[in-house]
């Protein structure tokens, strides 16, 4: 009689598992999976940092500066000269590097107890470069752990190197990055960002708007000469399509002293 091999169990079948039937098992597994890890390690409170994958520390932002200078007093093109005005404004933008690792440098040491080293608040960011690794960065340097919620993208974002290991994630579908986001947080800082930052931002502002999340969530929205720039609220409440009372969900802050003193106000100790 012929003998007949075992067949692959399903969940070993890779072509199944990333196949379209396959897609509920998956979402399934970006929920269940960071739900065990965070168990393991006893995560259970966040202050998540939001903002631009591009925004460079100081000293790179100066170097390219210098550069850009450089190079445009030896050929002043228009090139050269679009080059410098991008070189001028990531010096500008680089503060916000700089102050996200300052303030989350601030709420790792407040929360983390010095004796035990338990570490109640955990710095959370979407695990990229820019704002997301200044603020894992400032974790580090106060020696607590942070989280990097990463996403797989087509221009390829890896995790910056200052992520705790245990705490490091990859996601496929964004909205199961978002959960995590907010499932946990207890606070936010929201710093200049794109088009992510806005989405990240607006969808928080509307869950909280419409009573979706119900717990009470402190947001500091970090730069208000750059957020009143890109936003216009005002003409938003001035045509109808939020309220005055809208305003109170939020709070702009330009220095970490003013971020760090009205978000340690709001938490629970």
């Amino acid at each position: 009689m012929k003998t007949i091999p075992k067949a692959e169990k399903a969940y070993k079948n890779q072509e199944f598992i990333n196949s379209k039937n396959a897609r509920s098992l998956r979402i399934q597994s970006e929920y269940f999976e960071p739900f065990h890890r965070f168990k393991k390690y006893n995560v259970k409170a966040t202050i998540v940092f939001f903002g631009s994958a591009r925004i460079i520390p100081m000293p790179l932002a100066k170097e390219r500066l210098e550069e850009a200078r450089s190079i445009y007093q030896k050929s002043a093109n228009n090139d050269n000269k679009e080059r410098l005005i991008r070189a001028e404004s990531a010096l500008k933008m680089a503060k916000y590097y700089e102050d996200s690792i300052e303030l989350a440098r601030r709420f790792t040491e407040w929360t983390v107890d010095k004796e035990t080293k338990k570490q109640k608040y955990y710095i959370c960011s979407g695990g990229g470069p820019g704002i997301m690794e200044a603020a894992n960065k400032g974790a580090q340097l106060a020696g607590g752990k942070s989280i990097g919620l990463n996403i797989s993208l087509p221009m390829e974002q890896y995790p910056n190197p200052y992520i705790s290991e245990e705490l490091n994630f990859e996601f496929h579908y964004f909205f199961m990055r978002k959960y995590w986001f907010l499932y946990m947080a207890k606070g936010l800082v929201i710093f200049p960002g794109g088009f992510g930052t806005l989405d990240e931002m607006m969808e928080t502002l509307t869950l909280i708007q419409t009573r979706k999340i119900q717990k009470k969530l402190p947001i500091v929205v970090y730069g208000s000469e750059y957020w009143k720039e890109v936003l216009n609220l005002k003409a938003m409440e001035k045509w109808g399509t939020i309220s005055k009372k809208d305003f109170e969900l939020f709070t702009f802050v330009d220095t970490v002293d003013d971020a760090f003193n009205f978000l340690q106000k709001k938490l629970p100790r």
